[in-house]
């Protein structure tokens, strides 16, 4: 599986605003952040990210990954519309930026996304978003508007023609998710992109998301193959994988000694237009025997398993070269 790395820019932008901190009071504060979210601090009224050390600390240990899992989900909507141009694009839920940075690798959109804007709560991440934005190479990075908004609240802007969220409806009362997918929709002017956790709670939250927005007429883009209702049932679970590269200081961070961690993430992509459409997808690491490949996959008839032996040359020619996730014809 190939691997992706942060881009120059990010990677000497985070180098330089952790060197304030030893990488043991990092590890500490991932900890204590860890323990925050478990507990669901912010229901008291407190905040999780608290200080610039806890900002550090989030980026430190959970940006590369994110990052990873939101070029991934973003990659398979840029597969769908390859002619489409987006020019704005909006993240909700922002923390130090890390869509934006995904949206410009060069495989996705640098030259186009000229108008970049991102809702943030925390001050602090904020702050940190910007240093880090301070050392892109793109101006739509350097020039990116963020705003203080409590996305718990009624807030609103301007609609954008890419809207992302990643990693918050998870954080989100129950009670408010509903209206928080309504205003995202409302600000999208092409398509909307949310992403949790690869976990079946994360894809609890985006299987209802996606039958809200479904009611709502959006049209679903990725990843799966249809618009009907999903098909997975029981304790059965929608989810992919990225791998992404570790620094010696994300290593220390996560107490880990690979060079790399897989990120794993659900997604969906819904958009106001109609997109090219597969006839199915890759649901489960492919399993390569001796003259044949077993495939699970996702289909507009819903779940099927397939094998695909040498017998069609083609057709295993093409299965051989197919990952989890990959769209199969």
């Amino acid at each position: 599986m190939a691997k992706i790395e942060l881009p120059t820019d990010l990677r000497t932008g985070l180098k330089q605003q952790l060197e304030a901190f030893s990488a043991k009071e990092l590890a500490q504060c991932v900890a204590d952040l860890s323990h925050r979210y478990r507990t669901n601090l912010p229901i008291d009224g407190q905040r999780i990210v608290q200080s610039p050390k806890d900002a550090a600390a989030y980026a430190a240990f959970r940006l590369p990954a994110t990052y990873g899992g939101v070029y991934a989900a973003l990659r398979q909507v840029r597969a769908q519309f390859p002619q489409w141009q987006p020019q704005t694009l909006l993240d909700v839920g922002a923390g130090p930026g890390t869509v934006m940075w995904s949206a410009t690798h060069p495989d996705l959109w640098p030259e186009t996304l000229h108008k970049i804007t991102l809702l943030e709560r925390e001050a602090n991440m904020i702050t940190l978003g910007r240093r880090l934005a301070g050392y892109a190479s793109l101006a739509s990075i350097r020039e990116a508007r963020w705003h203080a908004v409590d996305i718990t609240e009624r807030w609103g802007t301007t609609p954008h023609d890419l809207v992302v969220t990643s990693y918050v409806l998870g954080e989100l009362p129950r009670n408010s998710r509903a209206a928080f997918i309504d205003q995202l929709w409302e600000m999208t002017k092409h398509t909307l992109v949310i992403i949790e956790p690869g976990t079946p709670i994360g894809f609890g939250h985006i299987r209802e998301a996606r039958d809200q927005l479904r009611t709502m007429g959006g049209k679903v883009v990725a990843p799966c193959p249809h618009d009907r209702p999903c098909p997975m049932e029981g304790a059965d679970w929608c989810h992919f994988r990225h791998r992404v590269t570790r620094s010696r200081l994300h290593r220390q961070t996560k107490a880990g000694e690979l060079g790399y961690e897989d990120e794993k993430f659900c997604f969906v992509a819904m958009s106001r237009a109609q997109s090219r459409g597969i006839q199915s997808r890759v649901i489960r690491h492919p399993q390569v025997r001796k003259g044949h490949i077993r495939l699970q996959l996702c289909t507009p008839t819903g779940l099927v398993g397939t094998v695909v032996t040498r017998k069609d040359r083609e057709l295993f020619r093409q299965a051989r070269n197919l990952e989890w996730g990959s769209s199969f014809h």
